[in-house]
């Protein structure tokens, strides 16, 4: 049984910061393949789940703001490579921007709530009298990734249609590949790994048994991540600092 491991790079990065502490290291330095037969193993269910096929999908840092992160990035990338961590990366864009947008603050599932002007912090017209539940708008700059969850998609639909796999597992959270996923369904097995701390996108969620049925669903932990670390230098590679 081969199994097509679909990987949302950056959904996984930041689900692990969110789940195993920004400043804390040991968990940056992930063996995908290693990480990947583990939860299949543990938790689909699958018999004989055998080998993986893991892709990669992820976009390239720009220095100009951080240029240690590019270059840390960069040591990641080629050492998961040398270490057979993955067969595939798939690279996307990555996008610096401006964007306005009103101040908000998140309710208990991450929702924006917007931030409106009330003592200690009001605002006035230019007659001196309050603006009641007035907004406040800001100018910052917006870095992201764009197309990891296309290619995750094209990767896995691709793979599945072609016969190229048994059965397929999509390491994000990203309710975006709701399509993809369902289609997938309908021929194979695929199990959902959530990367983040947050609720299962609703979107990607279902009944085990329909279609090809044999479906499920998983939330990784802090040590999921902690317990499938690369070897702490590959090849002339080493883990970089606080990772």
């Amino acid at each position: 049984m081969l199994i097509g491991v679909y990987v949302d790079g950056y959904n996984l990065y930041y689900g692990g910061r969110g789940i195993c502490g920004r400043g804390l290291p040991g968990w940056r330095w992930l063996d995908l393949r290693a990480l990947s037969e583990a939860v299949v193993t543990a938790h689909s269910g699958w018999v004989s789940p055998g080998s993986t096929k893991v892709v990669f999908c992820t976009a390239r840092i720009k220095g100009k703001g951080n240029p240690s992160a590019q270059q840390d990035q960069d040591v990641y990338l080629r050492a998961i490579k040398q270490a057979a961590a993955v067969d595939v990366v798939e690279l996307g864009t990555y996008v610096e921007r401006t964007a306005v947008s009103p101040l908000a603050t998140p309710d208990r599932r991450g929702r924006p709530v917007l931030t409106r002007a009330k003592w200690p912090l009001v605002v006035k017209d230019s007659s001196g009298s309050d603006v009641p539940d007035a907004w406040f708008m800001a100018s910052v700059a917006r870095r992201e990734e764009k197309g990891s969850d296309v290619n995750v998609a094209t990767h896995q639909i691709k793979d599945v249609l072609t016969r190229a796999v048994d059965a397929a597992v999509v390491i994000s959270n990203d309710s975006d590949l709701k399509l993809p996923i369902q289609e997938a369904k309908q021929h194979v097995p695929v199990g959902l790994v959530n990367p983040t701390k947050n609720y299962p996108a609703g979107a990607l969620n279902g009944s085990p048994s329909e279609g090809a049925g044999g479906h499920w669903w998983y939330q990784l932990t802090a040590t999921d991540f902690v317990s499938h670390q690369l070897a702490p230098q590959v090849g002339r590679l080493h883990r970089p600092l606080g990772w």
